[in-house]
This record gives structure tokens, C-alpha cells and sequence, in this order.
């Protein structure tokens, strides 16, 4: 009996920077050395979330700290945007567990994000409701998979890498002009965060709907 097919590597609703991505990975996939596997890539993510909260509670008292969270953000992103790309070139990637291990580590890496800010960024009870609405995107991605077979990381046409670039940009801004401006500036995007997913919620849970009525008139 063949094996049902797993969709979970399959994204849905690209984002923005989603065709010049695909251009980078394609390209560099195929200069990744060979001892390099795609399980290796993935793990690397547990190492970037040991280390970030630590470069954000040092760049208290020196902020070229921040360059070094930068970095990490970005190596991040390469890891993570060729550990898949890396499996299906070579065909040997391991799609359930990477699924899982993939998806588990990302929320390991937010959740390290959020703990590094909360060392530098006042206004500490916004960072947490700014974590807790990120963490709902990713709930509702891992919802929406589970009854639509669609995994969706994308939403209005944002996705984790445009996410990456918000945090490296907030770093930069921290570093020329300090964390003044966050008082004024964090609650605007907690604001559009917040109501941008309420509009997802509502778009999801229609699609949803949609799919239950088509079931029942069969």
C-alpha cells in the first residue's frame, strides 16, 4: 500500500523577496560542500538560538554587539533556506523529520529573538505580546496544514525572510539612534501585527468553511 503523500515541504502564498530567493538558493545549493548534509543545516538553527540572546544582553553595554545579531540572523536564514533546498538537490532529504525538526527550531529561534530583545528593547510587556501574536502566525500555519493541506508561511505577502530583514533593520536602528524611538514606534507595530492577524483569522477560518461545505455536498 503506497504511503500517503506529506505536502509539509510545500509552501503556498509566496512572499515579496520569494522569486529572488529562489534565484539565490537554486544557484547556491549547488556549491554547498559535499560533507555538508541537510540534517546539518537544520541543527545549525539550535546553535544560532544558543547564541543570539547572548549577543542582545551584551550589546547593553556595547552595542556593536548588535552587528554580531545580525549576523546570526542572517546565518539563520542561510541555514534555513538551504537545508530543504539541499535535500531535495541531492535527494536525500528526510521530509517528515525535517518537517518537524525545521518548524520546532524556528520557534526555538523566535522564542531566542524575543528573549535577546527583551534585554534591550523597553517596554517589556510589549515584547511579550509581540511574541505572543508571531507565535499565533505560526499556530494558525501549522492549523492551517492540518486541515487544508497547505502549508502556508507567507501572509500578505510577508514571510519569514522579509521577518528577518524587520529584526536586522530594528538592529540597526538600535545601534545609530538607540531605543528611544521603540517607545513610540513599538506600539504602532504591535497595533498592525496584531490586526493583521485578526484579518488572516478571518480569511483562514472562511477558506476553512468553504472547504466544509463543499465536503458535505458531495
Amino acid at each position: 500500500m503506497p504511503e500517503e503523500q506529506f505536502n509539509g515541504h510545500q509552501k503556498t502564498e509566496p512572499s515579496i523577496l520569494y522569486r529572488a530567493e529562489r534565484r539565490f538558493i537554486d544557484s547556491g545549493v549547488k556549491k554547498i560542500p559535499g560533507f555538508i548534509e541537510t540534517y546539518h543545516l537544520t541543527l545549525l538553527t539550535l546553535v544560532w538560538s544558543i547564541c543570539l540572546p547572548f549577543t542582545y544582553f551584551l550589546s547593553q553595554t556595547n552595542a556593536n554587539w548588535l552587528w554580531l545579531s545580525s549576523l546570526i540572523i542572517v546565518c539563520h536564514y542561510l541555514s534555513d533556506a538551504f537545508d530543504g533546498a539541499l535535500g531535495r538537490y541531492r535527494n536525500t532529504g528526510l521530509i517528515k523529520w525535517g518537517y518537524y525538526m525545521d518548524h520546532l527550531f524556528d520557534f526555538i529561534f523566535l522564542c531566542a529573538i524575543m528573549i535577546g530583545y527583551s534585554f534591550v528593547i523597553p517596554g517589556y510587556h510589549l515584547i511579550i505580546l509581540f511574541f505572543a501574536i508571531n507565535a499565533t502566525y505560526m499556530v494558525n500555519s501549522f492549523l492551517t496544514f492540518s486541515v487544508l493541506d497547505e502549508f502556508r508561511l507567507s501572509f500578505f505577502k510577508v514571510g519569514p525572510t522579509e521577518t528577518r530583514i524587520f529584526f536586522i533593520i530594528t538592529n540597526t536602528l538600535i545601534y545609530f539612534l538607540g531605543t528611544g524611538f521603540l517607545f513610540y514606534l513599538l506600539p504602532i507595530i504591535v497595533s498592525i501585527v496584531f490586526l493583521s492577524l485578526v484579518l488572516l483569522i478571518y480569511k483562514t477560518q472562511k477558506d476553512i468553511w468553504k472547504k466544509d461545505m463543499e465536503i458535505k455536498k458531495l
